[in-house]
């Protein structure tokens, strides 16, 4: 047996097309299955990615038991929610980073469940987000409880409904909390009266916790059956220690994703195809990225806009992986429900962390950009942060980056020409944008563009979203990336009460703090700051396809 052509149990099945696929996993299936990966995996062993990474193993395997722990939840979310309708409190907004935000927009979104979810600094989306507050029950959700973004938009709703009219304990009943048991957060739901405080279980990591507290919580309160998420995933749940007669997809998905990187094609190039299930892509894209790229190793989740897309074609560094129905072209294909999905993609990925030789549950390079932001708010007093002089403007767009990286450009498709070509082989370019998700949404169109044109793959993260994803990846991966970052001018900013700086001040911070990460590792970085967000979107856009 050197691999898997189709593996199926729980709903969940994995395929595979291409020969060159099948002859790539072979030595790393063989090898798997003589380590009994399958089964020490199911067991929660903690031994399995080795001495170094066993202490953090130890305590981050529990995310293998939620489809059974989690069903406590149920009866009480489904007391709350009937509280809240009661009460017309039928707007949910949540407010999470990363693993408490991106699971339960797959799931409300899937299931079509009204979820208004910031894992935004732009203020101009979270401004929108304080719309019909009269309704609004907000969800905050940290694991560690200190995440700067959802601090600043808890203390923005709480002046947003004081200034409504509402006493310090009708505000109190605004908010549910969902953190770790301990947390500074936990503290202060219970000190502020929170309607309600949901305390996940600490042996589960972030991008570990679609099926936890983090993502049940939002997703039940907006009105999803977690039961049946739940079900979903504990049917896959009897084949994840077992490997006979190709009976445990995950596994299977984990050694083609791990083999294929150890072959050269650790581009993970992911689209969408009829699988019913909305944004998917975005939530693997995390769970991979993160969870892998550290040790100048790792996959890179490319997500692209269907198998029809610009950069979703075979290529020498990408293993293309259809979520869905099966695609004519080499690569893999995983369909299945959504709770399924889930856990099918976690145990994937701590399956293919062991044959890349990483730890697949910590994210050493997180912290950087995190401690470059601290210290430009600290340092700036007069809200004045140093975004230095641009190179040059054109029209409604700074240009921003060392000479070496311009090359001489001198208009804004000069500058896309001259960072396109600086993308090294097996590299990639990754576009960041720190705009209006909702507002900007157009800033999306930018990474089929430049895929149309370079022969590399070209990924798309919104900031500082993609700081707690695929950030991980660009600072502790292969060093091959080249980066495009985009600001934009704040026309109506939002204080932070209780805080020396603004919504927009922190974006920014935050924006520069990567960059100044990116820029210190010798990467190429230019980046492009929008005067006028409408029309400089428009100007960089046109650059883009080559206008």
């Amino acid at each position: 047996m050197t691999a898997v052509e189709s593996a199926t149990a729980g709903g969940i099945t994995v395929r595979t097309a291409g020969d060159e696929l099948l002859g790539a996993s072979g030595d790393p299936w063989r090898r798997t299955l003589a380590d009994r990966v399958h089964e020490r995996l199911a067991a929660a062993d903690p031994t399995l990615w080795g001495a170094e990474a066993e202490p953090e193993a130890a305590i981050r395997l529990a995310w293998l038991r939620l489809p059974a722990s989690s069903r406590d939840l149920l009866p009480r979310l489904a007391e709350l929610r009937g509280q809240l309708a009661a009460e017309g409190l039928d707007r949910v907004v949540l407010s999470g980073m990363g693993g408490s935000s991106l699971a339960p927009e797959v799931i409300t979104r899937t299931a079509g469940a009204p979820l208004t979810v910031l894992d935004t600094t732009d203020p101009h989306q979270v401004r929108r987000g304080l719309d019909r507050l009269d309704r609004t029950v907000v969800v905050v959700s940290s694991k560690s409880g200190t995440t700067i973004e959802t601090e600043s938009h808890r203390r923005v709703f709480s002046a947003a409904f004081r200034d409504a009219g509402l006493s310090d304990e009708e505000i109190g009943g605004r908010f549910v909390i969902v953190t770790d048991p301990g947390s500074p957060l936990h503290r202060i739901g219970e000190e502020h009266g929170a309607r309600a405080v949901f305390l996940a279980d600490p042996n589960v990591g972030g991008r570990y916790s679609a099926l936890s507290a983090f993502g049940l919580v939002p997703s039940a309160l907006a009105g999803v059956d977690a039961a049946g998420l739940l079900d979903e995933a504990q049917a896959l749940v009897p084949s994840l220690g077992s490997y006979r007669d190709h009976d445990n997809p995950a596994l299977a998905l984990g050694v083609l994703l791990g083999a294929n990187a150890l072959a050269g094609r650790d581009k993970v190039v992911i689209a969408d195809n009829g699988s019913g299930i909305a944004g998917f892509a975005e939530w693997a894209e995390q769970l991979l990225a993160e969870s892998t790229g550290k040790l100048g190793r790792g996959l890179l989740p490319v997500v692209v806009e269907g198998t029809d897309a610009p950069g979703f074609a075979p290529a020498a560094d990408a293993h293309l992986v259809a979520v869905g129905s099966p695609v004519d072209l080499p690569g893999t294909a995983v369909a299945g429900p959504l709770g399924g999905q889930f856990l099918a993609w976690e145990y994937a990925t701590a399956v293919a962390g062991r044959l890349l030789g990483i730890n697949p549950f910590d994210q050493p390079n997180v912290q950087e950009s995190k401690d470059n932001t601290s210290a430009l708010l600290t340092s700036s007093a007069d809200g004045e942060l140093p975004a230095g002089a641009p190179a040059f403007v054109d029209g409604a767009v700074e240009v921003h980056a060392d000479p070496e990286v311009l090359r001489g450009a001198e208009d804004l498709p000069g500058v896309l020409a001259s960072l396109m070509g600086a993308v090294p082989p097996e590299g990639y370019l990754a576009v960041m944008a720190y705009l209006d998700g909702v507002g900007d949404a157009d800033a999306a169109r930018l990474r089929p563009a430049l895929a149309a044109r370079l022969d590399h793959s070209v990924t798309f993260g919104w900031g500082p979203r993609f700081l707690h994803s695929t950030g991980q990846y660009h600072k502790g991966g292969p060093q091959r990336g080249v980066f495009l970052q985009v600001t934009g001018a704040v026309e109506n900013d939002v204080e932070i009460p209780g805080r020396p700086f603004t919504l927009g001040q922190l974006q920014l911070a935050q924006a520069l703090g990567d960059l100044g990460a990116l820029a210190g590792r010798g990467r190429p970085v230019v980046r492009l700051h929008l005067r006028d967000r409408a029309a400089g979107l428009r100007q960089v856009l046109a650059a883009a396809q080559g206008g």
